[in-house]
């Protein structure tokens, strides 16, 4: 999962440079010159889903990043283990049907639907506004082990800066008349940026039964930061085929991060009546 504001750290390599003879001044230049070439190319480096630059090395690319931390996201999420002794409380969202979509945007990452303001959830700490959703193909959290074709990540900020997210997995089936909304502003290509100003009623995204899985995690993706609230729905939407199809064709191939340990968490877990 990513947010726009939160700006990708770059490596920075120092070029070191000594005295030499004369005689071999065209020996040194060609050194330098390798190295600036080195440095330049490692500059460049940025995390992917696949390979030398995947999740298994962010925290290396990412050297200021939280990717190494303790309480990181995804997770999968066992419904026998989580904790149902709780006192938590219906998510209070409050999503309106005349906030307009301002745009929507490949970042090369994923496609990324930004809100205007208006959308909110109301958790016990207070307000978080709705700022972008975007989408995960595979679904990056599991639940008893399964793997849905698609997951939803709806992000939400307080003005404290703190972040709630709820997740929204969706299985393949019918097809989705707000996903074909979505779809309609599609396709964009990595790194355009595409204007909708539309209004639309993200209810429509939703489960009907509201019975959610909570943590405590971070952000899926560099520079993977912690204290982030999970609240992930127990329930699907359902999209068609199609619909998966168009989204995977312009995001790229499972971008996906695994499953991360708990390291002593706790899943809470609320059932809706």
């Amino acid at each position: 999962m990513k947010i726009n504001k939160l700006a990708l750290a770059i490596m920075t390599l120092a070029i070191f440079s000594c005295k030499q003879n004369p005689e071999n001044n065209t020996h040194n230049s060609t050194t330098d010159q390798e190295k600036k070439e080195t440095t330049h190319q490692e500059e460049s480096v940025h995390w992917t889903y696949e390979g030398e630059t995947g999740p298994a090395h962010w925290a290396e690319i990412e050297k200021n990043s939280d990717c190494n931390g303790t309480q990181q996201s995804p997770i999968n999420i066992i419904n026998i283990e989580a904790d149902t002794n709780t006192a938590l409380k219906p998510i209070e969202i409050h999503y309106a049907n005349d906030v307009k979509i301002h745009d929507v945007i490949n970042n090369g990452h994923t496609i990324q639907y930004d809100f205007d303001q208006g959308d909110y959830i109301m958790l016990d700490d207070g307000k978080y506004e709705l700022k972008q959703i975007h989408f995960h193909e595979a679904s990056e959290h599991t639940i008893n082990g399964i793997r849905y074709p698609l997951e939803m990540h709806m992000v939400h900020v307080s003005k404290e800066n703190k972040i709630a997210v709820l997740g929204v997995m969706a299985q393949e089936g019918e097809s989705s008349e707000p996903f074909t909304f979505l779809e309609n502003y599609l396709p964009v290509q990595p790194g355009e940026t595409k204007v909708i100003d539309t209004k639309f009623d993200l209810n429509l995204n939703l489960p009907a039964n509201k019975s959610y899985y909570t943590y405590e995690g971070s952000l899926t993706t560099p520079p993977c930061s912690q204290g982030v609230s999970w609240y992930i729905f127990k329930t699907p939407i359902t999209i068609s085929l199609d619909q998966v199809k168009q989204l995977q064709e312009l995001m790229p191939v499972n971008n996906y991060r695994n499953e991360q340990p708990l390291n002593g968490r706790i899943i809470k877990c609320y059932n809706a009546e």
